[in-house]
């Protein structure tokens, strides 16, 4: 009969993954992880996107400042990206976050302090996918938007 314990000559045989072992796989899969992190940057399409999502939010930021001043503002195309007229300086940002953002229409839009103004869009594309293009547009009643 065989006894269910190793005997002192055999050596132990232990099941399972060691701390090193566990170590080892999460380390590599940690660089992977990294790794595909990087890979995966920005596509143009979407910091499109979000730049004409900001710019719809900031010519809403001016609007309700011109409202509530009674100042009239305006949103002017730079060669450095935008300034809104009519606000103190610094007062909202006048810079795009990516870079490449062209403005098509540089025509001023104006934002108040009318409540109701015309019906005014700005149309922006990104240097990379130039055939690619977001609208921001109020139709003057509603707020802006980024229309398709």
């Amino acid at each position: 009969m065989r006894s269910a314990l190793p005997s002192a000559g055999m050596p132990t045989r232990h099941r399972g993954v060691t701390l090193l072992e566990l170590m080892v796989v999460v380390s590599i899969m940690a660089l992977a992880t990294a790794g595909v992190s990087i890979a995966l940057r920005d596509a143009p399409n979407a910091q499109l996107e979000r730049e004409a999502d900001r710019l719809a939010a900031l010519l809403e930021a001016g609007r309700a400042a011109s409202r509530a001043s009674g100042v009239p503002v305006s949103w002017v195309v730079t060669p450095a990206g935008f300034r809104f007229d009519g606000l103190p300086p610094q007062a909202l940002p006048e810079n795009w976050l990516a870079a490449g953002i062209r403005v098509r229409s540089a025509q001023p839009i104006l934002l108040g302090p009318e409540p109701i103004i015309g019906a005014q869009s700005v149309v922006l594309s990104i240097s990379e996918a130039p055939q690619r293009t977001a609208t921001v547009a109020s139709d003057g009643v509603r707020a802006f938007a980024v229309r398709d």
